[in-house]
């Protein structure tokens, strides 16, 4: 219907473009998003339009339904149109357009009438387009109305949503004053509840204060709320001193700390109160009647373990705040220590009362024994083993009343007094060193705990030997004392008679006695280089025995000591009984002064021998002994640890008096006061004593003059003072210095034979001999050449080999032919000498 364009050429616009133009255009409003905020009233006034129009909408009738006609399809149907119009309208009107068709008179009527009939024709051709236009008129005139009310609802949605917003925000402002809100409440909560949690810290101080001074507040110490009290006390005194800034927090402090003195002392008053119910409880039944040693034992001790449980857990609470935590100030539980010290000391002194008289009933009753009245070692064997006994008892006892041992070894030393007052007195007059030897093996053997054992002592097990320690001290201190007292009048004192100084005779005995001893020798050896018939001791040993000699050695000390001078004897007797007896320190220095005056001792005894016999004689007895104690000192492991001895040097005063005296102004204080700060005082001077050194210094000393003396008397002719005389003959000298060493060298190996019995060392003195003979001869024979070296027609010297007897022999020939003569190494035998290992330079007293 709508394809033909002639329908709209030929049909007119619905409405005149003025009335197009004029209409007003649908407008899209601007999002919700953009548009602005408006005034809350001018909304209210909106929502009250849309719900008037929207009122008014429901009462209006539906708009007509639309119904299309379909046109005409071209301009020359319009009759038969206009004639289906008219014969459908209404027969008034036809009968009316009868009318009108009879009063047409003239053509101008007709043609008005054809142009009325025209335009009504034309009119109901388009009447129903009309009615069409009419109803999109209608509906677009709804629509604009549908438009205007939905703009209006835009905007008012616009200014709901405005208002949304505003009560958005309104609501996150006012969450958000909630929410500041909410924390102010929990921090002043928090702060009430930590105001509550520091106010009853300081607001306990007056309900403990009121339960603590009350009268019968003793009576509470036992019961579980006395020691909460207490533990509440520690918190409040921690508090405050966590928190030294508060207001009043020294002053709260030292309140509670008095606070808790008081409450520690009602417990140390009923602790204490509790010993002595039980102890007066005790000395009641024992005054009553005579109670034997087990009745006197339960009492002592099942008594006192009735109520120790109680009563020591209510003298922990004093311990645990006697004890420094790590890191505090020292002292700074010092009262509380005081108490728990008033603890131990009131235990003691009730326990004492107890069993120190009982106690001391039992010493004197093992002292006034016949077998211990008089002997020290027995006495002190069967005392110190019954308080050992008394001690474990006391020990055990304690650890039930008692956490730790704090105040125990005290408590212990006050119980050994009576054991100490008996034992100490024997020891102070006890002479004979071989039982305070014996005494300090028992101490240190069967009661003191070894330093260096690997297994300590258990943690609930009584160390005795801190209780013993002062009976050992005594005991080591008399020691010490008595072996100074005889090194002093046995080895310093000593003076020889003249049968000990009968050398080598004494010796010339023990090869006697020792050869009635020995098997017969098979071997072929000469008596003189037999080894010694007994051996030399090594190690000291400690025998229980009389004070002699032989009942510290595990052989015949009489015959290992035959020919030994007796200071040199009573020496290492010494050394071997206080060897680790005392302490290590004090046998050193022990050891120092013995080998130091035994030296000097057999150094006086040589001199006195030389004096008597011959130097030879003297020497040989010092290098004897000397190798003697050398040997000897070694198994005693002593340290060589230089002591100083300390002298004061008055030279200087002297030399500054003297030099005053010459230089004049003797009387002149100036002089003196510039002298003053010089030499005017005394020195003081340290010499440096080690008796190692000493000793090996001593034993060169005596070799070389020795082996000089024995030289001197072989190459006497050839000597210096006899080459520079006139007339001089070397030839003659030298025959004289051939005939010496002849003579000499069997004299020289006798005289060995006579004091020593070892073969390195006596080889080792005739090699020293010949060694200082041969360089005597060298320069002998060195200074001879020189004086010939410028004389025409003199007589050469003899080469190597068989020498003439009208020459002076060289070095060489002079030294082959000593060898022959010494003979060193060469006495015994080749052999021998092997069999004997003396070819491998081996280690022994020969190592000088």
């Amino acid at each position: 219907m709508y394809d033909d364009a002639s329908f709209y050429t030929f049909m007119p616009s619905a409405a005149p473009q003025e009335d197009r133009q004029s209409t007003p255009k649908h407008k899209r409003r601007q999002s919700l998003l953009k548009q602005p905020n408006e005034d809350p009233q001018a909304n209210e006034r909106t929502l009250d339009v849309i719900g008037e129009a929207i009122t008014d909408t429901r009462h209006n009738a539906a708009p007509p339904k639309a119904t299309l006609t379909r046109r005409a399809q071209s301009y020359s149907d319009f009759h038969d149109a206009a004639k289906a119009v008219l014969d459908t309208e209404h027969s008034p009107g036809r009968e009316k357009g009868n009318g009108e068709y009879q009063s047409i008179k003239d053509d101008l009527e007709f043609m008005n009438w054809y142009d009325d009939l025209e335009n009504d024709l034309l009119d109901a051709s388009h009447e129903q387009y009309t009615d069409h236009l009419n109803q999109l008129d209608l509906y677009s005139s709804h629509l604009d109305s549908l438009l205007s009310d939905t703009t209006n609802t835009l905007d008012l949605l616009t200014s709901l949503s405005d208002s949304f917003k505003s009560v958005e925000a309104q609501t996150t402002t006012f969450q958000k004053q909630c929410e500041g809100l909410t924390q102010e409440q929990k921090r002043l909560t928090q702060l009430a509840d930590e105001i509550t949690q520091n106010l009853k810290y300081y607001s306990f101080l007056e309900p403990v204060t009121r339960r603590l001074n009350a009268p019968g507040a003793g009576s509470l110490v036992r019961s579980q709320e006395f020691s909460s009290m207490l533990a509440r006390l520690d918190e409040c005194l921690e508090y405050m001193a966590a928190h030294p800034k508060h207001r009043e927090a020294s002053t709260y402090r030292a309140r509670y700390r008095l606070l808790m003195t008081r409450g520690l002392t009602l417990i140390r008053v009923n602790f204490v109160n509790g010993l002595k119910d039980i102890s007066s409880d005790v000395m009641k039944r024992i005054a009553e009647r005579q109670l034997n040693d087990t009745t006197m034992s339960a009492l002592l001790y099942a008594k006192f373990r009735v109520g120790a449980t109680e009563l020591k857990e209510v003298a922990q609470e004093i311990r645990k705040r006697s004890i420094r935590a790590p890191g505090a100030e020292a002292g700074a539980e010092s009262e509380y220590v005081g108490l728990m010290n008033e603890l131990y000391a009131n235990y003691s002194a009730i326990r004492g009362k107890l069993i120190i008289p009982w106690i001391t009933k039992k010493i004197r009753d093992v002292a006034a024994a016949p077998s211990t009245s008089k002997e020290l070692v027995p006495f002190a064997r069967n005392s110190i083993s019954y308080m050992k006994e008394m001690c474990s008892y006391e020990y055990d006892l304690w650890r039930e009343w008692f956490e730790g041992e704090d105040g125990l070894y005290d408590f212990l030393e006050s119980a050994c007094e009576p054991l100490y007052d008996e034992l100490r007195p024997r020891i102070i007059h006890e002479n004979e060193i071989l039982k305070l030897c014996e005494l300090c093996t028992l101490l240190q053997t069967r009661y003191m705990h070894d330093q260096d054992d690997e297994e300590p002592l258990a943690a609930n097990e009584l160390d005795f030997s801190v209780l013993i320690q002062p009976a050992l001290e005594d005991a080591q201190t008399r020691l010490v004392f008595r072996t100074q007292a005889i090194l002093r009048d046995e080895i310093e004192r000593y003076k020889p008679k003249p049968d000990v100084l009968d050398y080598p005779a004494c010796n010339r005995k023990v090869s006697l006695s020792g050869t009635k001893n020995q098997r017969s020798a098979t071997s072929g050896r000469k008596a003189s280089n037999a080894e010694p018939t007994t051996p030399l001791p090594k190690t000291p040993m400690i025998v229980e025995g009389g004070d002699s000699l032989d009942g510290q050695w595990g052989f015949d000390t009489q015959a290992a000591f035959q020919g030994w001078y007796p200071t040199l004897k009573k020496a290492i007797w010494l050394l071997s009984r206080i060897y680790r007896l005392v302490n290590s320190t004090v046998f050193d220095d022990l050891a120092h002064q013995i080998v130091h005056q035994t030296t000097l001792s057999l150094h006086h005894a040589s001199t006195l021998i030389a004096t008597n016999r011959t130097p030879a004689d003297g020497h040989l007895f010092l290098i004897k002994h000397l190798l003697i104690l050398k040997q000897q000192i070694v198994a005693f492991d002593i340290e060589y640890v230089v002591t100083p001895d300390i002298n004061i040097d008055f030279s200087g005063v002297t030399n500054t008096f003297y030099e005053l005296r010459e230089r004049g102004g003797f009387f002149d204080p100036r002089n003196l006061w510039k002298r003053m700060g010089g030499n005017l005082l005394p020195k003081v001077v340290e010499n440096m004593l080690d008796a190692k050194v000493e000793l090996d210094g001593r034993l060169r000393g005596v070799i070389t003059d020795f082996t000089t003396a024995s030289a001197d008397r072989i190459t006497n002719p050839i000597n210096e003072t006899m080459t520079a005389k006139k007339g001089f003959d070397p030839l003659k000298a030298v025959n004289h210095v051939k005939a010496s060493a002849e003579k000499e060298v069997p004299l020289l190996r006798k005289k060995l034979d006579e004091y020593l019995d070892d073969r390195r060392t006596k080889e080792t003195l005739v090699s020293a001999v010949q060694d200082l003979v041969m360089q005597r001869y060298e320069a002998f024979y060195e200074g001879q050449m020189r004086e010939k070296s410028g004389e025409a027609g003199s007589r050469r010297a003899s080469k190597k080999g068989k020498g003439r007897e009208d020459e002076v022999w060289d070095v060489d020939m002079f030294e082959e032919w000593a060898g022959g003569v010494f003979l060193v190494g060469k006495v015994l035998g080749r052999e021998e000498d092997e069999d004997d290992g003396f070819s491998d330079g081996g280690s022994g007293t020969a190592s000088f």
